[in-house]
């Protein structure tokens, strides 16, 4: 189990946290823009962005920090599918745990607050989906 557990924290891990640093920039950049400037409200900013970031993230996990070589449409739909999840995971729990930490907020820091929540839950849960789900390392191709 500790062999396990340790396996988590390998070059894996740090190359894609370093995707994650200019995925952030990228997506979490247009995620406020749109909230803030573009006053569009809280799911569109935040799907809008990620589903835009995701593209960018497939290629660079796929292939820089995960290096899978396997083929056809499964990985595509493993990683699309391990999208959504984690979003909605991440997103659904941290707006309604922001919201009532801060009720006395107003609704634009709350939604701030709600959409730093998610993202850090994103990337945990993210990591964990792509490593062990969408990029998985198997015996034969898929």
């Amino acid at each position: 189990m500790k062999k396990k557990l340790l396996s988590l924290f390998d070059a894996k891990l740090w190359k894609f946290l370093l995707v994650g640093v200019l995925n952030t920039l990228v997506g979490n950049g247009l995620m406020f823009l749109l909230y803030n400037w573009a006053g569009l409200g809280y799911w569109p900013s935040t799907a809008i962005s990620y589903a835009l970031a995701s593209v960018m993230s497939y290629f660079l996990n796929r292939y820089f920090t995960f290096k899978y070589k396997g083929s056809g449409i499964g990985v595509i739909v493993r990683f699309a599918l391990n999208i959504i999840v984690c979003y909605l995971l991440a997103y659904g729990l941290a707006k309604p745990a922001v919201y009532h930490l801060l009720s006395g907020a107003s609704q634009t820091v709350r939604d701030n607050l709600a959409m730093l929540t998610g993202m850090c839950l994103f990337v945990g849960f993210n990591y964990l989906g792509q490593r062990f789900f969408a990029f998985r390392e198997t015996k034969k191709e898929d």
